[in-house]
């Protein structure tokens, strides 16, 4: 079995100085953690793998194909391969579980 503490994971991504940390991947997902500071600019460009966040931590918002939503701690958002999609007007620190299916950078 694999199992994981999110803060576990979230001191491990810090330790590492990263904004994302890779820590599981099968042959059909990946997952990572992903950090965005307060009034940071997302850098993220669209992926070619449809994915998942889960909000830890922290409040934003996400816009997604042009459509804004409001992030919070328990928030789910669905970002479909190749949507345009950015975090922005993040008010307090993200941490964000991310799933990838299939895994992160498995598709060119």
């Amino acid at each position: 079995m694999d199992a994981w503490e999110v803060n576990d994971l979230i001191a491990q991504r810090a330790e590492l100085g990263e904004r994302y940390l890779d820590f599981f991947e099968s042959a059909e997902l990946s997952l990572g953690m992903y950090r965005l500071g307060a009034g940071e600019i997302d850098p993220q460009q669209p992926h070619t793998e449809d994915e998942i966040y889960y909000i830890v931590r922290g409040r934003g918002q996400i816009s997604v194909s042009g459509e804004d939503c409001p992030v919070h701690p328990g928030s789910v958002v669905f970002v479909a391969a190749g949507d345009v999609h950015r975090f922005h007007s993040i008010e307090e620190d993200l941490e964000m579980l991310v799933v990838f299916a299939p895994p992160r950078r498995s598709r060119a």
